[in-house]
Formats: C-alpha cells, structure tokens, sequence
C-alpha cells in the first residue's frame, strides 16, 4: 500500500496541476486503502473536486469530517463498507456507487437516499423517485405518528430544565421507535433510525421554538389524446397554430384560456413562401438611439398630505384634527427618510455591482415566422407566447440555442444563423409555456452518467411534453392539469423539479428524475399549491429555491413556503401576498392587481410590472419578506428601490425578462417596441419619490418586408428573452414572428 501524500494526489489527480485546490478528478482506485489511511486534513483541501474513485480498496466507513463541497461522483464499490451514515458530509453528491460491498443492506441504500439530499444516480440507476418518496412521502407519514405518540403520552415538563429535558428526550425517542410501525419488515432498521431522527427534531421544535424566521414566520398567513410528433429539419420554418384573441372575434372560434381578450392587429397580407430568407429587415432610422420617452403624469402611489388628512377620522375638536394632520404628516416624514435611505442602501449596491457591466447596442439580426398554421405563408395571426434559452452545460454552443413556442409546435432556433434546428409539432395542441432544464442520464455500469439538456412544453391540453433535442425526440409525456397550463419553470437547483401553473387556480411540484439510456423515466408529484387565481410566471429566488415561490397572478403576486417535509403534500394556506404602492391609486376603472412581469435581476432585486400601470417596479425581496404581514390582510407592502418607465398600454400579458450577468431588464410593448434598461446607468436621485427612471435605450419595430407586399406593422411583444452573456435578444410577437437581435458592447 503507497502512503497518500500531496505528491501523490497530484500524480494521481486531473487537471495536471501544482495546486491540491485545482484538482477536479482523482483516482484512488485499488491501493488496498482502509479508513485510517485517508488523511482527513489533506483530503480536506481539495476543495474543487467532483469525482473520486476509491473503488477496490479495504474502507469499512468513509472519513466522518471529511468535507469534499464540489464531490458530485463518488465510486466505493468493492470495499467492505458498513457505516453508511459516515457519507452525510457529502451534501452535494449526485452519484454513488456501492456495488460489492457485502455489507450493505436494502435499509443502508434508504438511509444515504435521507442523507444526500441531491443523490440522484445510486448504482448506476435513477433513483430519484424513490428517494423523494422516503425524504418526503415516507418522512411526513412517520412524522405524523411520532406526533400521535406525542399527544398520546407525553408533554412538557413545567419548568422546563436540561436534566428534565434529557429524560423526557430519552423516554419519548424509545416510546417513538418501539411504537412507530410503518412499512415493510424488510426496511425496519431504517424505520428505527429515520424515527429516531424524527423524534429528536419534533422535540427540539417544542422545547426550544424558533424566533420568527425568514423561512417560515414571515410567510405564514396570519387569517387525452395520443400526442403525435413531426420532427422537421434545419431549415423547415413551417408552423402551427395557435390562441387568437380579437375581440371582435366570430362566435365559432373558441378562444383558449390562456390570455385574456385583446384586440388583434390587422394581419399583414402574405402571398410568398414562408421561408425566412423572404423576410427581410428594415430597421426604421435611429432605431439604435437612445430613447427617453416622456410619460404622462399619474397620480402619485405616495399618499398626498391631503389624502393622509382625509384618511384621519373626524374629531370633535378642530384642535384634535390639526394635531391628528401634523402627527400623520410627520409619521409621513420619517417613513420617507426610513424609505430613501433602504433605497439608498440597496441600489447603491445593484449600481457598483453592475458597474462592470457595459451597455450594448442591439441590432436586428433574423425574423422567422416558423410557427404559422398549416405551414401557411399568409399566418400573421399565431400568437407566440414563450421562449427560453438552453443551459450552457451541454454543449458550447448551448448559449444560441434559444426554444420558441406558440400555436401547436415547439421550435429549436440558432440564433446565429437564424436556422430552425429542431421543431417538434403536436396536433390539436396550442403552446403556451416552455422551460429547459439539465437532469441526469445513466448509461449504464460500466459508464458514468452524463447531464443532458431538456426541454419541457405545456399548453392548452394541461399534458407536459418532455423533450430530449439532442437525441431529436420527445421521449415522454404527462399529465399536470385537467385545464390548461399558463406557465412552467424548473428549480434550478434541483434540475428535476419541476412547477407547473395551471387555470385550476393551482401550482403543482413534480419530481420529473433522470433518464436511462433507453429514455425511460418516472414522474412523481410532490407538492400542490391552492393558488385562488390563475398564475401567470412563477420565480424561485436565486438563493433559496428549494423554500420559497413568487408567482405573478391575475389578482396579484403572492409568496408561497416551499419547504418539502410538512404534513400535507397540498398547502391551502402559508402564503403572503406581497402589494404595491400603485395598489392604492385602484378605482373602478383601474385595477392594478393583475402582475403579469415578474423576474429575478439579483439574488435579492426583483423586477414586476403591472400592464395598466406604466412601470416597472424594482424591489427588494430580503426587505418585503423581513415585514410581518398584517393579521387580517396576510399581506406586506414590497419595498420598492425604484420605478423604472415603460409603455403606457392596456394590453395584458407583455412578460418581462432579466439579464443578471450583465444587469439588464428588458420588456416589450404592444408597438413592437422593446424598453432595455441597464442597471448601472440608474443615477443616485433617480429613486427619488415621484420619479421614474427612463429606458437606456428603446428598440424601435425592425419592420420587417414581405416580398412585394410591403412592410409588417409593429406587433405586441409577447415575450423576451436573453442569453447569459446577452450575446442575442430574441422577441416573440402576436403576430407570428420570432425576431432576434444580436448585440455589440458601444465603447
């Protein structure tokens, strides 16, 4: 047996480097290693490391203080492993294998599904289903028992002190692990021990409550068709069809309930090919320049002095009703200097954190119109409703593939060449959402599993289509909603959760898994949020995705804790809904509830907009969740940091989009304008109260030119959509046109 040096971690480890810290990949296959032999301290400076072979050696545990935080494959297999327990450490471990070791029995398998909370791959096989069902599913109903134990037997002592804590603690767990009988015979050691962890923590939670926390004080509420599929090459641009929303529509077209009504353009008539190479683009002169479009003057969402003073009761004494104005207008004061100065505090930071960031001048590059019905050049009339970029993980070009859907098909572009590299169609369908994820494949034992980019599509039907590009197939379906589905979007840090948005007023969490080498996959749903409206965008904060949800609704954004664990797979209650300031300015004609923009800019800034209101709000997320909501509302007021000018329009559903990587909001309107605003040009008085901050730069309508048949008029701006490094911007219209833009850093 060769002793384990740094030496020999270098020899033995990849990339070639003379750094510990640097290596990625090390094999320390058959050295006949046992525990002892692993230095734990010099183990412990690897910390970039993502794949560890110690298969063949003599290990009975792993190094219990071993912490390896970037470890996402582990082989151990051939070993005479017994402890499983000694693997906990490693919370970012996606793949294990554990093949020959004798030892090990079906009860240690479940235990490190409990302890590695991210283990997706175990032997070589998806177990990503079975292992949410024992971390959740299986967890939830031994907690409910150990909780019956509880109330049967047991409470707190009166005083409470630690050696009567001790005893109580003792008792309870031996009470809870003797009559806690759930599942089968053959995984009772795992039963014995998840109960035991179980107890210990319900038992925590009573004797030492937790303060309010960001988790979950401030987010509790104190009140069928077969689906065919056509594949069509790179250079098909042919289409399908899609929700049409005139007005004035006849009474046999039946409108789908995705958006509500508004009134169509006039369709641009259409002899030619559909072909792209047809379309043409006209940039109208100055469409590169700087645009600050003037607004028209709205009421304050500040409450005037007098609005303040008719907000007072009466008083009997005039005296009284002066003091009661001065005492509201000086409250009125503080809370303006309270609110400039958190402002001041937060976009201050956003501004020097995007300070290295550069404007770009974006031009037009490519108009397809890959989505018309019955490949039909005359379509100007499918309306398209999403698209997303792919994850760069996959492949190098990943950041120009971008996914567009509307009408009943879903395409792949390259947004270099304009190219429609990959189009899936499904009769009878009507698209309406789309999101891209990176799960795990396993190909097998004798070869590591590999991440793969997928694509999920929902519409109209209410069935998810999971769609597998590089392969060219849609290797699956499945149904979330008996009504249709209004918005998808994966957790992206755990790639194969996925929440679905439908017109059942619900958001649903489902565990889509990996894949084998065969496409095989199970999909387990995990979690039913009872929304009261229908959503429209869902966001997971950068930072804590696995416990909170925002979502933008017909009536308003709400905020739902997320946290798997609790009793129930379907929460009614535990959301807070997070208000504006414009709110207040609602009238019979007006009302400003409806939130149909949401996206995240920073892990703390997030980016909102109502249609009828005419601006966007920035607003700090760690600031609103911070407030208590109200005891009768269940509501907080969003701390908003500033408000940024957009088109004035009563056109609904116009999505917003954020560029994090280099600090831009971008938004459409219903003139086929396009409103960018880079974060670093916000100047320290634009968040003064009653001002708006205006776009950096507004893109005029390229027009594009149909052969012979003059230009196409600008259309609504459904959706937006930008590549990490804001390399292309591609806009997707009412009218049956998928625009991109390519972009140049100006000097």
């Amino acid at each position: 047996m060769e002793k384990i040096t740094e030496k020999l971690l270098l020899e033995k480890g990849s990339p070639k480097t003379n750094k510990l810290e640097q290596i990625k990949t090390l094999n320390l296959s058959k050295m006949a290693l046992k525990l002892e032999d692993l230095p734990v301290k010099l183990l412990s400076r690897l910390r970039s490391l993502e794949r560890l072979d110690l298969s063949g050696n003599r290990l009975q545990e792993f190094p219990k203080r071993l912490e390896l935080p970037a470890l996402r494959y582990l082989d151990l297999s051939d070993n005479q492993m017994e402890d499983v327990t000694t693997l906990e450490s490693l919370r970012a471990l996606e793949e294990l294998k554990m093949d020959d070791n004798l030892y090990i029995t079906v009860s240690d398998n479940h235990k490190l599904f409990v302890l590695l909370p991210n283990l997706r791959i175990y032997n070589s096989k998806d177990v990503t289903a079975t292992a949410n069902h024992l971390r959740y599913v299986y967890s939830d109903n031994l907690r409910t028992r150990i909780i019956a134990v509880w109330e049967r037997s047991f409470s707190l002592p009166d005083p409470v002190s630690a050696e009567k804590l001790s005893s109580l603690k003792k008792n309870f767990v031996s009470a809870a692990r003797q009559q806690v009988k759930f599942g089968p015979t053959s995984v009772a050691d795992f039963t014995k021990w998840r109960v035991e962890i179980l107890a210990k923590e319900y038992l925590r939670s009573l004797a030492e409550p937790k303060e309010d926390s960001d988790d979950e004080a401030h987010t509790e509420n104190n009140d069928d068709t077969d689906v065919s599929e056509v594949t069509d090459g790179p250079d098909k641009e042919t289409g399908p069809k899609r929700k049409q929303t005139d007005a004035a529509a006849d009474a046999s077209i039946s409108l789908t309930p995705r958006k509500k009504l508004r009134a169509d353009l006039p369709e641009s008539p259409a002899e030619s090919s559909p072909r792209k190479s047809s379309l043409r683009l006209k940039p109208l002169a100055g469409t590169q320049s700087r645009m600050s479009p003037l607004k028209p003057n709205r009421s304050p969402s500040t409450p005037s002095k007098a609005e303040t003073r008719a907000e007072t009761p009466r008083r009997s004494a005039k005296v009284q009703q002066v003091k009661e104005a001065e005492k509201k207008e000086n409250l009125s004061r503080k809370e303006a200097k309270a609110a400039q100065l958190y402002r001041n505090a937060h976009v201050l930071p956003i501004i020097k954190a995007c300070s290295k960031t550069k404007p770009v001048s974006l031009k037009p590059l490519h108009a397809l119109q890959c989505h018309s019905k019955q490949d039909s050049s005359d379509d100007f009339s499918t309306q398209l409703w999403a698209c997303a970029f792919q994850p760069q993980s996959e492949s190098s070009a990943g950041s120009r593939l971008v996914a567009t859907c509307g009408g009943d098909s879903v395409c792949v572009i390259d947004c270099e060449t304009g190219k429609v590299m990959k189009k899936y169609k499904v009769p009878g369908e009507e698209f309406f959402s789309l999101a891209w994820t990176t799960v795990l494949m396993s190909r097998g034992i004798s070869a590591p599993s590999q991440p793969c980019s997928i694509l999920a599509a929902g519409g109209k039907r209410g069935l998810v289509k999971l769609i597998y590009h590089r392969n060219n197939m849609a290797y699956g379906e499945f149904r979330a909603s008996r009504k249709s589905l209004s918005v998808l979007r994966f957790n992206h840090r755990q790639g194969n959760f996925l929440f679905t948005g439908s017109y059942d007023n619900k958001i649903i969490m489902w565990d889509i898994g990996g894949l084998d080498k065969h496409c095989n996959f199970k999909v387990v749903q995990l979690l039913t949020l009872e929304v009261g409206t229908t959503p429209l965008h869902i966001c997971l904060p950068p930072a804590s995705p696995d416990t909170h949800l925002l979502t933008a609704c017909e009536d308003g954004l709400f905020c739902y804790n997320t946290q798997l664990g609790a009793n129930s797979t379907t929460k009614k209650s535990n959301k807070m809904e997070i208000t504006f300031p414009i709110y207040k300015m609602e009238d019979k004609q007006q009302n400003y509830h409806t939130i149909d923009g949401l996206s995240f800019l920073t892990d703390d800034v997030v980016a909102s907009k109502s249609h009828t209101h005419g601006s966007i709000y920035l607003w700090s997320w760690s600031g609103t969740r911070s407030q208590r909501p109200g005891k009768r509302s269940g509501s907080v007021c969003a701390v908003v940091l500033a408000e940024l000018q957009w088109a004035v329009t009563d056109v609904p559903y116009l999505s917003l989009n954020t560029c994090p990587g280099q600090g831009y909001i971008v938004c459409g309107d219903d003139k086929g304008q396009i409103w960018t605003y880079h974060v670093a040009n916000l100047q320290k008085n634009s968040s003064q109260r009653g001002e708006t901050i205006p776009p950096t730069q507004v893109l005029e309508w390229p027009t594009p030119v149909r052969k012979g048949l003059g230009r196409i008029e600008g259309p609504s701006i459904n959706s937006v959509a930008m590549d990490p490094e804001l390399h292309y911007l591609v806009a997707l219209t009412d009218k049956n046109l998928v625009v991109i833009w390519k972009s140049e850093v100006l000097s």
